[in-house]
């Protein structure tokens, strides 16, 4: 197994992307460049999150941490366009947003944990 699959920001999101994938195959009558860039940004979630685990350097798994919530935001707000133009429902509407507050919260966290002032237990350095 690997270390990003033992995550359960990795199962949520991943469980976000194959509801959102179905979403989008199931109503083929939605514009196919909203389509692509909602896929896209979607994917960019997990995908960057997966690669997040593989990098050595806490500012290495930061970067890759921020671009996965760079995209759970992209896609609240194609989520938001689609809502607006009758394109969604308000309890699909509600349940992925949910879902994606869940994600980039869970994420913020992850960031934080690698921020600069968190050490982890290594001795702070003395001025």
């Amino acid at each position: 197994m690997f270390d990003f699959e033992k995550l359960e920001v990795y199962q949520v999101t991943k469980t976000q992307n194959i509801e959102v994938l179905k979403f989008l195959l199931q109503n083929n009558s939605l514009n196919q460049d909203f389509v692509k860039n909602w896929r896209e940004a979607s994917m960019g979630t997990v995908l960057n999150l997966a690669e997040s685990t593989a990098r050595m350097t806490h500012s290495e798994k930061k970067q890759y941490l921020t671009l996965a919530r760079g995209n759970i935001n992209a896609c609240v707000a194609l989520m938001e366009l689609a809502k607006e133009l009758d394109w969604m429902d308000q309890n699909t509407y509600e349940h992925f947003y949910g879902r994606y507050e869940q994600m980039s919260k869970m994420m913020l966290g992850m960031i934080r944990s690698f921020s600069s002032d968190s050490h982890h237990g290594q001795p702070t350095p003395r001025q």
